[in-house]
């Protein structure tokens, strides 16, 4: 279970992250500033996922996830190896987090309402036999409840094995 932390702002820059070993050009450093004076800078791998896969650029608006228990240099601005990114959408939800046995997130925010044509799949886009539950899941979504926790029933779900 991994402790999902995120950070929403607009991308400022995209620059090549030089890592010292033969992978020059493989990791990025992308620098998002949330327009009330934080600014974070996100290590981007060939491992972080990119929700639906887009390209993303200078003026975007993202979230990025990162593991809030990971260990990061003490240094300004902070600096995260992003696990998951996601270019923001007003037709889209997305939450990150490890959801428990009752399908509810780990804040207790959201609670996962899975229908027959919810998609569940893996990071390389592969159907996901086994249930959800007790997983990190990238949850993407539309309408919730009001409720506390909110319900809903999700597009896709992309689980993190």
């Amino acid at each position: 279970m991994t402790n999902f932390y995120s950070f929403h702002g607009t991308i400022t820059m995209i620059n090549d992250f030089f890592t010292g070993q033969n992978g020059e050009g493989c990791f990025n450093l992308v620098s998002v500033d949330n327009g009330l004076g934080a600014l974070v800078n996100f290590v981007v791998s060939p491992n972080t996922y990119f929700v639906d896969h887009v390209m993303m650029s200078v003026g975007d608006q993202v979230t990025g996830y990162y593991d809030g228990n990971a260990p990061a240099p003490l240094i300004y601005p902070p600096q995260y190896q992003a696990i998951v990114m996601v270019k923001n959408s007003p037709y889209q939800n997305v939450k990150v987090d490890y959801f428990n046995t009752e399908l509810e997130s780990s804040d207790g925010r959201l609670r996962l309402n899975i229908s027959p044509y919810t998609q569940i799949v893996l990071t390389n886009g592969q159907h996901f036999s086994r249930t959800p539950a007790n997983r990190d899941l990238i949850v993407i979504y539309g309408p919730t409840t009001k409720s506390i926790p909110a319900i809903t029933t999700p597009y896709r779900i992309i689980v993190l094995c």
